[in-house]
């Protein structure tokens, strides 16, 4: 989560200050300093490219289409976790249902092993 700054506010949090389209930002985070930079220098470099293909853009209608672009980038990767999730959630219950099958299985063979024991004892003993 990031605040701004207001004057005579006091937050034990990193100060970072980032440079978009040509305007200084001062942000508190309790990110580290390196990513908040790296988040600014993506939308500067999309909001500088957003400039140059629609020069009669505002830097406002700039921003709002990069965060228009963002916020698709971000509800998709969300919809790709969840569908990841899901896919993990169903190999999860695929797995335990096998490992439940190999252990009837195994009873199974047990059981048998031990009636075929059985039978050839009976029958060495005829």
């Amino acid at each position: 989560m990031y605040f701004f700054i207001r004057k005579g506010e006091i937050m034990e949090k990193n100060k970072v200050s980032i440079k978009i389209c040509g305007s200084s930002y001062t942000i508190v985070t309790e990110d580290d300093p390196a990513y908040v930079e790296e988040l600014a220098e993506l939308i500067d470099e999309e909001m500088k490219a957003t400039a140059q293909s629609s020069p009669t853009l505002s830097t406002t209608q700039c921003a709002v289409l990069v965060a228009l672009d963002q916020a698709d980038a971000c509800k998709k990767a969300t919809a790709s976790a969840d569908n990841l999730r899901a896919q993990i959630k169903d190999y999860l219950e695929d797995s335990a249902r096998a490992r439940m099958e190999v252990d009837v299985a195994r009873r199974e063979i047990e059981r048998l092993s031990k009636e075929n024991s059985n039978l050839r004892s009976r029958l060495a003993n005829r």
